[in-house]
């Protein structure tokens, strides 16, 4: 009754400003150079299996570096981890920058470098993400999520200036601007003053004995007891690792797909998915501006999951016009998905274990990406790539169903409670 009386407070306090600002910053540079990347290596290789190698090769610390860091990131200053990480990317960026710009290229070490950048997006993301939660202000979880996902696609309008520029300058010029552009993020961000009050909680939860190994090691494990505790987290978790089987055979097929397909093939992939991105860029101002039900969001979640997911199976069969109309509602449901299950999960989990929390949570579903980026390179070598997409993305709506609809009970608790 109280929540209804007074006022939510402001949304847009000093920390979450920075935040926001220096995350478009960074993600606009990262759209930038991250397209071309893509483009030069299918160009070098011309080979969806290589290319389906050097995604992986991003993937796989993604696969174990979240759940150490997890339970690192519960005990110790997430605001500096990411201006640290975000420090470090810079430099990465212009030392490749400067290697490529000399006109040496090699696969494997590219894919090394890939492997590096890989293992500091997957800490960063799970610091990120137990640390942007702590600068929302209470009643603004949706609002401030709605944000987060609208400015994340609307960075995606640098994709085709990626490619156009990669195509006039090559890759060693966006990599430098993308180094700046991390850099400049990472200077906003040492200007956070929030306290992380959690790491004083942690400690004194701790013995005196100091054995700080061995307490990381009971932490990773208790992140995972956590998440099987909790069976409405364990059901959503492990959806969304099925989800992420099929992101990951859709990130390695579509590409290249579209490019085999048509003349000039990743323009008309652009034109295509821009859409999803107009899409979810509406659909995160609808979310901005109107409060989904509470007691509806459980059952919006569930059509969502399953909706896009026949859409995306089917999509590539089509006419592009009909491929345009059904990425655009893929885009909807995309961020009314991803509005719904973070804003709840996050809301819900306390501060203290949302580190163990997003590292266990994010380790399953890099599983799932590395599954189905190595499903999607050996399978395109004897199957058609529509139909290995139709039928992961109709095994997606089935875990949909089982998973989320069958734990109805404990899901509904989390997606339909007060935030």
């Amino acid at each position: 009754m109280k929540n209804n009386t007074h006022p939510s407070p402001s949304l847009w306090t000093r920390d979450f400003t920075i935040i926001t600002i220096g995350s478009v910053i960074s993600m606009f540079g990262n759209a930038l150079s991250g397209f071309a990347m893509s483009l030069m290596v299918l160009d070098i290789s011309n080979s969806t299996m290589l290319y389906a190698i050097y995604i992986a090769m991003y993937t796989i610390p993604q696969l174990i570096l979240p759940i150490i860091s997890g339970a690192i990131l519960d005990r110790f200053s997430r605001k500096k981890m990411i201006y640290t990480l975000d420090f470090i990317s810079a430099g990465l960026y212009v030392l490749m920058a400067g290697i490529l710009h000399t006109g040496w290229f090699s696969f494997p070490v590219f894919a090394v470098y890939c492997l590096i950048l890989g293992s500091i997006q997957s800490t960063y993301m799970v610091a990120y993400e137990s640390f942007y939660p702590l600068l929302i202000q209470e009643g603004n979880f949706q609002k401030a999520y709605s944000i987060a996902s609208v400015l994340e696609t609307l960075s995606a309008v640098m994709v085709p200036v990626s490619a156009f520029l990669y195509r006039q300058i090559g890759l060693s010029p966006l990599l430098a601007v993308n180094g700046l552009c991390f850099f400049a993020a990472a200077v906003m961000e040492t200007r956070i003053r929030a306290e992380e009050q959690y790491i004083q909680t942690q400690r004194e939860e701790e013995t005196q004995n100091s054995r700080r190994t061995s307490q990381v090691l009971l932490d990773i494990r208790e992140g995972f007891a956590y998440l099987y505790s909790e069976k409405g987290l364990l059901a959503i978790a492990v959806y969304f690792a099925f989800s992420s089987i099929c992101g990951g055979v859709s990130n390695v097929l579509v590409l290249p797909w579209f490019k085999s397909a048509f003349q000039d093939g990743e323009y008309v992939y652009m034109l295509v998915w821009g859409m999803a991105l107009a899409g979810r860029a509406i659909g995160g101002m609808i979310h901005y501006r109107i409060r989904l039900p509470q007691e509806q969001r459980y059952a919006a979640a569930l059509a969502v999951y399953v909706s896009i997911s026949i859409m995306e199976g089917i999509y590539l069969f089509t006419p592009v016009p009909a491929m345009m109309l059904l990425c655009f509602l893929i885009g909807i449901g995309g961020i009314t998905s991803y509005t719904i299950r973070v804003s709840a999960t996050q809301s819900y989990v306390p501060d203290e274990r949302k580190g163990r929390f997003n590292g266990a949570f994010n380790m399953l579903s890099t599983a799932g990406a590395l599954i189905g980026e190595l499903l999607a390179g050996t399978m395109s070598r004897f199957v058609s790539e529509r139909i290995v997409l139709l039928s992961v993305m109709l095994l997606c709506a089935i875990a949909a169903m089982v998973f989320i609809g069958g734990g109805r009970k404990y899901v509904a608790e989390i997606y339909n409670r007060s935030q």
